[in-house]
């Protein structure tokens, strides 16, 4: 009998539609026991969003400051051969509740000695927030296996327009010719066949060789053409954190001003260097091709195409 806790955080309800779509093949067999843990902040997070508590959620969430939890439910005296760690990517970087598992006490005796997956359900930039969960992990004790990644299908402009609607709406269907806002329901869809794989490296013993279980299903594909994108989008979320914190605690008055600053340089940034960044690296693309091939084989590892 094989052991898996899998633990999420979903906030408009879209990634444990993925995440148990993804595990339903461990849930329904006869030889695994499917352990779920729905992380459960102390102060809810609301949705959809109020405008201002959105942008007031920016710094804590960059500078990796989670929110309390409420006690998780699995226990560690039972060990699990593998951990399922499916989460959101706010601003560029881990939803809060899924660091303030990695970082407690709880979630650190967990994954202990465990191999772990994750799994993204995001708009389309994730890389640098996997790039901190690889750390989170590792200093948990965990080993990471392989990444899943499901991102929303609409162009990078069009998502621009049609995420925040959802987050601020909870209006996520198709509009003025805009797709609709999300991963596709497709994609939802055939999230068991990692889930078939991984039941299937689980009756093999794998999950304790060191090696990918995933490698092969296209799990993780990377978009060159926002790798640098995202970067540019990190050090600037680093500057306004650090700024906005300057206002005081999540809640006070004194942010208010900022926030307006950050809402102003959001709208700014969309409407002129997001569309000026993606000109100028098509216009560069034959110079810059092959360091964003080296650093997309990068991004996509442990599970690759």
């Amino acid at each position: 009998m094989k052991r898996v806790l899998v633990v999420h955080f979903s906030q408009t309800g879209q990634l444990a539609r993925v995440a148990r779509r993804l595990v339903s093949p461990l849930a329904g067999a006869t030889d695994v026991e499917l352990v779920e843990e729905v992380l459960r902040p102390l102060e809810p997070y609301p949705f959809p969003w109020p405008f201002w508590r959105f942008l007031d959620c920016m710094p804590e969430s960059v500078l990796l400051e989670p929110p309390a939890l409420h006690p998780l439910s699995a226990r560690a005296e039972g060990s699990f051969d593998l951990v399922v760690l499916a989460y959101q990517v706010w601003f560029l970087a881990p939803a809060g509740p899924m660091v303030a598992f990695l970082r407690s006490e709880a979630g650190r005796r967990l994954l202990r000695g465990r191999a772990v997956v994750t799994v993204i359900a995001c708009r389309n930039m994730w890389l640098g927030a996997q790039e901190t969960m690889k750390r989170l992990v590792r200093e948990a004790g965990g080993e990471l296996r392989d990444n899943v990644a499901f991102t929303d299908g609409g162009s990078a402009l069009s998502s621009f327009i049609t995420t925040p609607r959802w987050m601020l709406t909870g209006r996520r269907e198709a509009f003025c010719g805009l797709p609709a806002a999300g991963v596709a329901q497709d994609d939802i869809a055939a999230a068991d066949r990692f889930g078939r794989a991984l039941l299937a490296a689980l009756r093999e013993g794998r999950e304790r060789d060191g090696r990918p279980m995933l490698a092969g299903l296209g799990a993780a594909r990377v978009d060159e053409r926002l790798i640098l994108s995202e970067r540019a989008g990190q050090r600037a979320f680093a500057v306004w954190s650090r700024l906005i914190r300057l206002g005081g605690r999540a809640g006070s008055a004194g942010r208010l001003p900022l926030l307006a600053l950050f809402s102003l340089y959001l709208v700014a940034m969309i409407v002129t260097v997001v569309p000026a960044s993606l000109l100028l690296q098509r216009l560069l693309r034959p110079l810059l091709a092959g360091r964003l091939r080296s650093r997309r084989t990068y991004f996509e590892s442990p599970s690759g195409r």
